[in-house]
């Protein structure tokens, strides 16, 4: 019983995973700080206000509906995902195209579907009667 909870846990997929997770960790610090301490002032100084948390707030019978956190959080989450795709995919996905160019790698096409080949064949078949 151990033993195959060891080999589940030696797998390389579950290992690739853990070390995601944590370096994900460690990289959301770097963009949270890039968001807070540069970007959003950066808002701040164009809009006048770093937040939109009063933003659209309507009190009705005693609560607040809060639409303007709802609008940060919105801004928040498109900010990280520029700083993430600008920062981090984009520069990987270039230094992989001039790997695989430099190695001489292309892309193949995906296999045709045997069914669609199948159907092919049929058709081509029954158009030759």
């Amino acid at each position: 019983m151990l033993s195959g909870f060891k080999n589940f846990i030696l797998k390389g997929n579950v290992v690739d995973l853990a070390v995601a997770v944590v370096m994900g960790a460690a990289f959301g610090a770097v963009v949270d700080a890039l968001v807070k301490n540069v970007l959003m002032p950066l808002i701040a100084a164009l809009v006048g206000s770093p937040n939109f948390d009063s933003f659209a707030k309507v009190t009705i019978n005693g609560n607040d509906l809060q639409f303007g956190v709802l609008l940060t959080a919105i801004v928040n989450f498109v900010l990280v995902a520029a700083a993430i795709y600008f920062v981090v995919v984009a520069p990987m996905n270039h230094l992989i195209e001039r790997r695989n160019a430099k190695l001489g790698i292309t892309e193949d096409e995906p296999a045709a579907d045997p069914a669609v080949t199948l159907l092919t064949e049929i058709r081509d078949s029954l158009a030759q009667r």
